[in-house]
Order: C-alpha cells, then structure tokens, then sequence
C-alpha cells in the first residue's frame, strides 16, 4: 500500500530500500505552509493551525525552484500543513511518520498535540504518532527551526551570506527529503545491523525489538533469486542477536554490487532489505578490500542540484552522478560536507561504488563547547542508519576544522565513532588538523597547480619524511583526499583553484601530471579529485552544474585506470 500511482507525486520511489515494509505511503507533494519571520509560531499556537497561508511541495526546500517558492533569503522558522486520512484498520498496529531530512530543529504535532523533537539537518528520523490520531482525517503540523548563522548546528556548505560566495552556496531550510507513513503491527522490528564475516562465511545481525511477547525472528538469504541461507532465534527478549550461515559466497567488490536480498520477520512484521559480503582492512595507510589492495581513484561529490539544491530532482538524477564518475573512471566518491539521502547509498551498494561517508561540520565552530550537543547526538544516528550499507569504506565525520580545535572533542568523536562501528576504515579529520592517536589515515589536501611543485610538495613522503600539513602540523599523508579543482568554464565567469588553463588541451595535460603524480607515488594510496560537477559559482567540475560533460569522460578514465603503485605490490 502506498501512493505512488499518481504521476503527481514527487520523488515517489520507497526512500529507503534497506528498511521496506509493504505497507507504506508517501507524503510528498503540496503541502501548505508559513514562513515565520519572527519565529513566533509557537506563540501564535500555529501547531493548532486548521490552514496555513502559502503553499509548498515536498520535499524541496523553500529556497529551491522544485519547491514553488524559490526564495532564498535567510529564513530561521517555517511551518508544514498537511491533512491525512486514517482508517480504522490502520489504527490496528503502529503509525510511524518518517522524515528523510529537515534543516534543522524540527517539532512535530499531530490534531495538536506535540509528539517529539528532533536536531539534526542531515538524518532520518520518526515518531509513532498512533496515539494521537483518529480514524478520518488528521493534521500533521511540523515547526522548523533553522539558525544557521550562529555557529552551533553544522551547516555543510550553506553560505552564511546573502549571497553564494567561493564553496558556498544557496542554503537548506527545512524538509528535504521525502516524508511518509509506515504501518507496522504492535510488535515490530525497531532496528537491525548486518555485519558480514567473510572468512566464516555468514552474516552476523542484530536487532531491536518492540514486543510485548514472546516471538521469533526470522532471516532468510537469497542470491539470484534462489535461497542461499535461513536463521531463526525465539526471543522475548528486546535485543537479540543472531548468525544467518551462508551457502554461497559471493563478495561485494568495487564495481562489482553483488547484493544479497534479505527478508526479516518478526511475528506479523516483514522486512525487505539487503546485503553486501565484503571485508576491509587498513593496510599501509590504505584501503585493503577482500584481501586485495584497492587504490582509491576517489572524486568529491557535494551532492547540490540546480532546481532542488541539496534534493536530487529524481532517483534517476541520484544514478546519474554515480554514472558520470565510474564513466570517469573514478571508483568512488567522498561525499563531502552532506550526509546524504539512503536512496543514493543504496545504488552505490548496487553498483561497487565505494564511498567515504561524512558530516556537514562547516558552521559549526567545534572549539565552543556547543558543538558536543549539535554535532554528536546526529553523527551517531547516522552511523547507526548507514552501518549496514557495504559501499561506505570509511567515515570522516570533520573536514578541515580549524587550529583551535578542540582536541578533546576529535578524540571523543573518533572513540564514539569506532565503538558504534569498528570495521570500517576512520579518519579524524580530513585535510588539515588531525589529532594524534584518533584517525587510521593520515589525508591531506593540496591544490598546488604546477604538477613539478606538487610531485616536490609530495616528494619526502617517499622517505618516511613527514610534511607541514599546515601551520606546522607535521604528518605522514598516505591520502590525497582533495586535489585538482581546475578551474574550467571559458564562456562564464567564476571560481576554482589556481590559474585558468587556456585551452583544452592545458586542462588534460594538467589533470593527468597531478594524477600521475598520486598514482605513481609508493606512499600514495588513494586520491581523490575536485570535484564532479560545477556547483553554482564553483567552476571546477569535470561537468558543468546541468551535468553536462565538459570533457570526454573517456579521457579521465585512460588516465585513472592505469595501475597505481599501491596495488602493484599485490
């Protein structure tokens, strides 16, 4: 059940493959709204509204055109309208409103009475709402927050300007991801993590329960539309633990998705999900994957869009950045200063696309002891509901955080981090100041220009030499993870790294000495380009902000599909 048979609705595909009950319906489309200048909205009780003023389609935000507003001044409240019907059957079990993401603080009213908060701009978040609906029709009211410019929630690249400026671009205020009903029975799968073991061969799941009695959990494997694997535990228990044996072996590998289904059930609940076996370890500063090197030909995705700015227009538009860069020749991405959307990471799943996961930590000043309540709480949802996707190899919750950091915090964060999910590779933060002790990986990020100054920038690394990071930071980078940002847009004016090539021909020349520069080096084990796509006024995209090829993708591919120095040692 659900309502995506109309042509009507935006965005209308189930937003979470890994999570995907039958009975679900999408809330996208016209809802009305208020823009609360004043951030009075509480004070006027507008959680009672029967109406509100104007109108708004979600799940784009009110900055972007798909939304039908398109404004893009700073707003620091909103307001969402909507009715929904419920039927008496419905009330049989448990009514759960989901929320892709809404930047930032986000209240929730159902006929009026408050159900929840929650802080966070990038996560998934719901609330069971069953106790407060009736059978007919309900008022779903939710209260936006977003105070941007004041350096306590983490902002990503949302310029604190009125204008976009450099690497900042237009802002994010409110829902912007789909929102939708799911319908579970009382007793019901709260959350599950799959962990694979490769080397016994099968995969190890935990889950939370709510249950008011005694049930068994079920977990059945299929691979290529045949069983491969079946488990069950009886539980009255509201954690448990379980390993699923696998009869086939089949490893997800870069490029190569090869994913599980997965179906769990639990008393009437059922789940339709998925699986990918695979195996990462940190060899020489690098990413080792099944036992086999892998050197990471990685590109920055910043995952902003024309008429949707952080909302990809369609699900075919998510396929079709991850498209571009394999074409590229690229074997990943870092999704860079965004948390972004579960439908995105499940085609990366699909396709081996392997993926550094991070958080959207500009904005937000992590030297004030504010930061603790605005940063951590939502890095660890979100490490909780991507634990389970295979293409995510590494976390990097902080990219080029300030020297007056705060060092306790990093360490703390890198401690949490590695205790919710142990197995994937970590880096503290990303490119400038690291903290002893608190990363796997020591990265750095270079935009040096002239392919000869970067190659004797690198050079001591060779030796065991450590380098200035900067400002006297001294490290051992094994990981070029910014890089490039070639400025090329001859018929328009705007930003990038360095002077502009003059022709064609100067722009290839230089890609491929700065690659070959990385690939070459025997320390160097991953790289990772600037950027994918123009973003507004940044014109360093190897397509142009409409994804346009500026180039012929084939070119880039020659270069990067020649074997780095890292792998040859395989």
């Amino acid at each position: 059940m659900n309502a995506n048979s109309t042509n009507n609705v935006p965005r209308p595909e189930h937003p979470n493959p890994q999570v995907r009950r039958e009975k679900w319906i999408n809330l996208n489309g016209e809802w009305e709204y208020a823009t609360d200048k004043g951030i009075s909205g509480i004070d006027r009780e507008l959680f009672n509204a029967s109406s509100l003023p104007e109108r708004i389609t979600v799940p784009f935000c009110r900055e972007s055109d798909l939304s039908g507003i398109g404004d893009k001044d700073f707003c620091e409240a909103c307001w969402y309208l909507k009715k929904i019907n419920i039927t008496q059957e419905d009330l049989a079990g448990r009514v759960h409103l989901n929320i892709g993401a809404c930047d930032y603080l986000t209240k929730l009213w159902i006929n009026g009475k408050y159900i929840g908060f929650h802080r966070g701009g990038y996560i998934s978040f719901r609330f069971d709402i069953t106790d407060a609906l009736k059978v007919g029709e309900n008022t779903v009211v939710i209260g936006v927050e977003d105070r941007l410019r004041r350096d306590t929630q983490p902002g990503g690249k949302q310029s604190k300007k009125y204008y976009s400026h450099a690497c900042m671009y237009t802002r994010t205020t409110g829902i912007w991801q789909t929102v939708w009903l799911e319908y579970t029975p009382k007793d019901y799968i709260k959350s599950f993590r799959l962990t694979p073991d490769v080397d016994a061969q099968r995969l190890h799941i935990e889950a939370e329960l709510v249950s008011s009695c005694a049930h068994t959990l079920t977990a059945e494997a299929s691979y290529d539309g045949h069983t491969v694997g079946k488990a069950q535990v009886n539980t009255g228990s509201l954690r448990i633990a379980l390993d699923l044996p696998l009869d086939e072996l089949h490893l997800w590998d870069v490029g190569c998705g090869r994913l599980y289904d997965l179906t769990l059930t639990f008393g009437e609940d059922k789940i339709s999900s998925y699986l990918g076996m695979r195996k990462i370890e940190c060899v020489d500063g690098g990413l080792v994957l099944n036992g086999r090197r892998v050197f990471q030909r990685l590109i920055l995705d910043q995952g902003f869009y024309p008429d949707g700015i952080y909302t990809a227009p369609t699900e075919q538009a998510l396929v079709g950045d991850i498209e571009r860069s394999m074409a590229a020749g690229f074997n990943g991405a870092r999704l860079h200063e965004k948390i972004f959307e579960p439908l995105f990471l499940y085609h990366c799943d699909r396709l081996g696309y392997i993926v550094w996961g991070e958080h959207a930590n500009w904005g937000l000043d992590i030297a004030r002891y504010e930061a603790w309540e605005g940063f951590i709480p939502e890095w660890i949802e979100a490490l909780n509901r991507d634990y389970n996707h295979p293409a995510i190899i590494g976390w990097c919750p902080l990219n080029e955080t300030q020297t007056t950091q705060n060092p306790e915090f990093v360490a703390c964060l890198s401690a949490l981090t590695r205790a919710v999910d142990p197995s994937r590779l970590y880096i503290d933060a990303s490119g400038w100041t690291h903290v002893d002790g608190a990363t796997d990986i020591m990265d750095m990020h270079c935009y040096q220009q002239v392919p000869a100054l970067f190659a004797q920038r690198l050079a001591p690394v060779a030796n065991g030499e450590c380098i200035d990071l900067r400002k006297g930071y001294m490290a051992l980078p094994t990981f070029i993870s910014e890089y490039g940002g070639i400025r090329w847009a001859p018929e328009q004016e705007g930003w990038g790294y360095g002077e502009a090539p003059k022709t064609a021909e100067e722009f290839i020349d230089r890609f491929t000495a700065l690659t070959k520069v990385i690939m070459d080096h025997p320390k160097m084990t991953a790289l990772c380009y600037t950027q994918l796509t123009d973003v507004e006024q940044e014109v360093n995209g190897l397509y142009t902000y409409d994804r346009v090829a500026k180039f012929d993708p084939a070119i880039f591919k020659a270069v990067l599909s020649a074997p780095a120095a890292y792998e040859k040692s395989n």
